[in-house]
């Protein structure tokens, strides 16, 4: 089969031997999304080696579970142990001996084949379609913040980067109720969440607002943006680290202990929030997409997600 493989830094479309363990799902991919954390394990991230991509949506070829054959699913990226307290309590996004979909220890999903185990897919809804679902790991990341803060209607939210995690960071903290700010840098972009009745401003804008918000989701990936979401954060506020990124950001210390803020990491979220929304048409993906490519241009792919102002890229085997 064909697969985008990292290896050494170098990106490239290679064909290598379909996966072939009896005890996990068979999933043919129909749809595969690149994103940021795709970009940043090709220049080191992580420092994984093999088939990368971890955003997608597929059918089951084969499967221990004969009742997932032919179904549309999509799959949590995190593959436990299946033995540990955390695996069996149903949640294995920090088991200590997991695998992660196409960041570590396991092939990924920029490939015409798949496996997970079964306990990691869930069947898609048939009123979503696949350039929608293809969406549902970014989309259950953002939901991941309600995970780990609590935001209610009285609160003053703002989420620092209009890029595609921070676009449905926005779409999905503003279904709370609550006084969201998105900010960013690209007009074009911003546009997409102002269609969705969400106040934006640039960076610039947003400085003037200093220590007026309870919660900040810093989305950008950028230095700049966790001093930013310092600025803005009143006394006792809380940050929501989502980005991942290679090399190190340097931080105010100061500030978080006079401050006493609360640094929140926030990393990978359930799938079934992420379906009903996607069922309900509650956010807006299709603005998010940028271009589509054949699986064998991937490195091409690769090369568009990188550029500035490109949202989301697909690829089709």
């Amino acid at each position: 089969m064909l697969a985008l493989r990292v290896e050494k830094k170098s990106v490239s479309v290679k064909e290598v031997e379909k996966p072939d363990r009896a005890d996990e799902a068979l999933v043919r991919v129909l749809l595969s999304g690149i994103c940021n954390t795709d970009l940043e394990i090709a220049r080191g991230y992580a420092g994984f080696k093999g088939t990368i991509g971890h955003e997608f949506v597929g059918v089951v070829e084969e499967s221990p579970n004969h009742t997932l054959v032919g179904r549309r699913v999509v799959g949590e990226i995190n593959a436990g142990c299946g033995k540990c307290d955390l695996c069996r309590a149903g949640d294995s996004r920090h088991c200590a001996s997991r695998t992660v979909l196409g960041i570590h220890g396991r092939d990924g999903a920029h490939a015409e084949f798949l496996q997970l185990p079964t306990v990691n897919l869930l069947p898609v809804p048939a009123n979503v379609p696949n350039e929608h679902a293809v969406f549902t790991e970014p989309l259950a990341a953002a939901c991941g913040v309600l995970e780990r803060v609590s935001i209610s209607k009285s609160d003053r939210v703002a989420v620092i980067g209009d890029g595609k995690l921070g676009l449905l960071c926005a779409q999905v903290l503003a279904l709370t109720g609550a006084s969201l700010l998105l900010i960013g840098k690209h007009s074009s972009k911003l546009r997409i969440a102002e269609r969705r009745g969400i106040e934006t401003a640039t960076p610039k804008q947003a400085a003037k607002r200093s220590k007026q918000f309870d919660v900040v989701v810093e989305a950008s990936g950028a230095a700049a943006g966790f001093a930013l979401a310092l600025d803005l954060l009143r006394p006792k506020g809380r940050l929501v680290l989502k980005s991942t990124f290679h090399g190190k950001t340097e931080m105010d210390t100061t500030r978080v202990v006079v401050d006493e803020i609360s640094i929140i990491g926030s990393r990978c979220g359930r799938f079934t929030p992420a379906l009903e929304l996607l069922k309900k048409d509650a956010v807006d993906v299709d603005s998010l997409i940028s271009e589509e490519y054949a699986l064998s241009k991937g490195v091409h792919a690769m090369r568009r997600a990188g550029v500035k102002g490109v949202l989301k890229v697909l690829l089709r085997p």
